[in-house]
Order: structure tokens, then sequence, then C-alpha cells
């Protein structure tokens, strides 16, 4: 790679790797997992940092954690050890103690729904992204996303009690 595309490459790992790592982590609900994919996923990039300039770098590399989220169970090396008493908060993260505990809840929810599912809400909802480019990053087409997400926040209604919707409800308005 040239000086000048490994600066923008640095530049762009430098700037977006904690938003990535939150993307996945939404994705995945482990932060070790959404490291690891994080990781592949840049290293991923690096090798397709020009096919992805001439793209869009930002979808080219969630579509790559996405994947990578999906596959991983392909992967026979990779086995996922559940630690007790790990938080769903980063270290040093200052929260309200109400919005933690919906927080908590909704990403406890959020587990529990099929990866597909899972990630065409967060794309939606927490990336903010329109239907066209979750479909680009998920490779379906819109149809596709569409079922998922309204099939997801059907799952997402059920598995939330209706008093802590409520309460999420309230706090937003």
């Amino acid at each position: 790679m040239r000086a000048e595309r490994e600066a923008d490459f640095r530049e762009f790992v430098a700037g977006r790797t904690e938003a990535l790592r939150v993307f996945a982590y939404l994705c995945c609900g482990d932060w070790h997992r959404a490291e690891d994919a994080v990781q592949t996923a840049l290293i991923r990039l690096y090798g397709a940092w020009s096919r992805a300039k001439k793209i869009s770098v930002e979808a080219y590399v969630r579509r790559i954690i996405v994947n990578v989220l999906i596959d991983e169970h392909r992967l026979a090396w990779f086995r996922r050890v559940k630690i007790g008493g790990e938080s769903a908060v980063p270290k040093g993260t200052v929260v309200d103690a109400r919005r933690a505990d919906e927080r908590l809840m909704l990403t406890e929810a959020l587990q529990r729904l099929p990866k597909r599912q899972r990630a065409a809400i967060v794309l939606r909802f927490w990336e903010d992204l329109p239907v066209e480019q979750t479909a680009q990053i998920m490779g379906c087409s819109t149809g596709a996303v569409k079922n998922l997400t309204m099939r997801g926040l059907a799952t997402l209604r059920g598995l939330m009690t209706d008093s802590a919707l409520e309460d999420i409800q309230g706090a937003s308005s």
C-alpha cells in the first residue's frame, strides 16, 4: 500500500474504531467478540482499501463486520466462553442508573433476536441507515430488510414487558 493510502487507512482506523466496536457489540452482545470482529474487519479492509474507497468505506466495513458475526459459527477454532459478571457497559462510562437498566434490558432482548434480524435492527435504528444502505451492507434486497426489521421489532415487543416498554417510551418522549 502506498504511503498516502496507508495514511488514509490509519486515519480511518483511528477515527472510527470505537464506533465500529459499539456497532459490533450491538450486533453480537459480547465486547470480546465485538473487538475480534472489528479486528478481523479492519484486517480485511486493509487488503481491500482501494476497492472500499471507490464505494463507501463505512458501508464496506460494516458489511464485513456483519458477515464476520453471522459466519462465526463456521469457524471451528472460535469458541465463546461466558464470564460471569461481565458488564454490558464499557469501563469508565458514566450513565444514569435508570437509563442503564433500560439499556441493559433492551440489549438483552436484542441478543435474543436471530442474527440477521438483530443486524437489521442495529443498522436501521442504532446506525440510523436508510433501508437501501442497510440492504447493501447485509447483501440482501430492500424487501428483505423491511421484513427482517418488522419481524425483529415484533419479537422485541414480545420480549419486553409492557411496563418496560412504557418506561422506555416515556423516557424518550
